[in-house]
């Protein structure tokens, strides 16, 4: 049966219903029925709880801006499947997406004929990927896992060019584990024999378990941590950051966000380009510029004057977002529009965001998700923590229509508290343009 593009999405879309998690070796069969699409790629592994993103698209604007043809592999998308596909930045067409599924989809085919099970949802985008970095001639594969790394389907990558750790902390406790060091396992398990790991460092539980890993494998260490940094904020748009370590010690680095906390998983980019270049053919100029022009949505992403998107959605990226946002200045009233999912420990983000973050309102909201927490539980937690303004609009539209009425032109809106929320305030937005 041959699909279009839009039967392709929704195939994939359903896949959850009608399978569950294979191990790592169903998934090096699949490649391997595939043609092994991912061999004589130069990957570049990433796993951790915060900040995994945001050190992939630094690394693939780097490698873009040294002339190199990348691959980029992430999640979740905000708006479109298609994101998480990105050829030098840009994510696949629909064509690409769908000659890659056919691929996929066709081998699939066979191993369930053979009585094999069906791929994950995940597994499947995966091995999507793969063929299309493939179909794309790409010389770098910048790879991010999907939940935790041990187990992880990409994991079945072999030889990466480096594994890179960043910052860990309690989330997917049910399926990683209730410690960070039970956490820090699970990610450290993509680390590979003689492959540097550039790693986090600020946690000094997280940072035992890497290098007692490290010396185990002999995999040389490169530490990144906020003792490493000299951080500084130069407006309410940017920030800049010294390295105090590592070949690009000392080269002012400039970000165009301005969130303090993704200096540090530049940094993390910074220290990985200087494990795989031993040579040093990626100078200071091109490292700053690639770090400069690096973008990832949802991540303190001004999407409007004054309106901040944030896919802060636990309880470390909410710290980081309160920090973000009492370094501001100027900012006039605030408003808040939140909405979270019920696996992630909302109320502990709550009382850090009534206990840290100065709101004069929160608008809080139902998000378009099987999973999402109603909007009437999260105010009845924010009445717990605070007595500012509660609003209740259960439609993400309404709630945005209704936050952008009550921002005034010297307010800040920020919107907060899961990537789904980030991804349906980004169509709506995408909509109301093309009226």
């Amino acid at each position: 049966m041959v699909l279009n593009y839009r039967e392709a999405v929704e195939y994939i879309y359903e896949i959850p219903k009608f399978t569950s998690k294979n191990d790592l070796a169903f998934t090096g069969m699949l490649l391997e029925r595939l043609g092994s699409p991912q061999e004589n790629k130069k990957v570049l592994h990433v796993a951790g709880t915060n900040g995994k993103g945001s050190v992939c698209a630094y690394l693939s604007s780097i490698l873009q801006t040294a002339g190199k043809r990348t691959g980029l592999f992430t999640s979740p998308h905000l708006v479109d499947i298609n994101e998480r596909f990105r050829i030098d930045g840009e994510p696949v067409d629909d064509e690409t997406f769908l000659s890659c599924f056919t691929s996929v989809h066709s081998v699939i085919n066979e191993l369930m004929d053979e009585g094999h099970p069906h791929p994950t949802f995940f597994e499947v985008l995966f091995a999507m990927g793969m063929v299309i970095f493939k179909k794309e001639k790409v010389e770098y594969v910048i790879l991010e896992t999907g939940l935790g790394g041990r187990l992880d389907a990409t994991n079945v990558i072999e030889n990466p060019l480096a594994t890179v750790i960043t910052s860990i902390g309690l989330d997917h406790t049910e399926i990683l584990g209730d410690t960070i060091e039970k956490i820090t396992a699970e990610k450290a398990g993509i680390m590979k024999k003689g492959v540097p790991v550039i790693y986090e460092g600020s946690e000094e539980a997280a940072e035992k378990v890497i290098l007692a890993r490290s010396e185990e494998l002999g995999s040389p260490p490169y530490r990144v941590a906020k003792d490493n940094l000299e951080t500084e904020r130069t407006t309410n748009k940017q920030v800049d950051f010294w390295l105090k370590c590592g070949y690009y010690e000392y080269v002012r680095f400039h970000i165009s966000n301005i969130a303090p906390y993704q200096a540090l998983n530049a940094a993390l980019a910074v220290r990985t380009i200087e494990a795989i270049d031993g040579q040093h053919e990626m100078t200071a100029e091109i490292v700053k510029k690639g770090i400069e022009n690096a973008y990832w949505p949802g991540r303190m992403e001004e999407v409007r004057p004054g309106v901040f998107l944030d896919g802060a959605h636990n309880e470390q990226g909410i710290k980081g977002f309160a920090k973000t946002v009492r370094g501001l200045e100027g900012m006039g009233s605030t408003t808040l529009l939140f909405s979270a999912v019920m696996e992630k420990n909302f109320e502990e983000m709550i009382r850090t965001i009534c206990m840290e973050v100065p709101f004069d309102r929160v608008i809080v909201t139902t998000l378009n998700n099987k999973r999402a927490v109603k909007a009437e539980m999260l105010a009845e937690i924010f009445s717990k923590y605070t007595e500012r303004e509660i609003i209740v609009v259960p439609a993400v539209d309404e709630a945005y229509e209704k936050a952008e009425e009550l921002t005034d032109s010297h307010g800040v809106l920020f919107c907060i508290g899961s990537l789904y929320l980030v991804g349906e305030i980004k169509a709506i937005i995408r909509r109301k343009e093309n009226d």
